[in-house]
């Protein structure tokens, strides 16, 4: 199993039309194949600026895969991951044995 995630912090204002409209358009992330455990999260911590986080799970390294080359993925990161986030982290976890 991998579990994907990424905390972000977007250019719009908090609270925004903009933003919603960005998480909105991020719902199409987890209806691609091999996506399992799609979760939408605001960040509550005081130790970074990052604003929100997104976590997804996938069976394998393939599941994975298929999801990065995937059209809707490939799609959403140019046309509104790129023009639209600051600043990420992304961290990809696979469990100990």
């Amino acid at each position: 199993m991998i579990r994907h995630t990424v905390a972000f912090r977007l250019t719009h204002p908090a609270g925004s039309s903009e933003e919603h409209d960005f998480l909105a358009a991020a719902r199409v992330l987890a209806d691609i194949p091999g996506v399992e455990q799609f979760e939408q999260l605001r960040q509550t911590s005081a130790k970074n600026d990052f604003s929100f986080g997104f976590s997804m799970e996938f069976a394998d390294r393939a599941a994975y895969d298929a999801y990065n080359d995937h059209p809707a993925h490939t799609a959403f990161v140019a046309e509104r991951w790129v023009p639209e986030v600051a600043s990420f982290l992304e961290i990809d976890y696979e469990p100990l044995a």
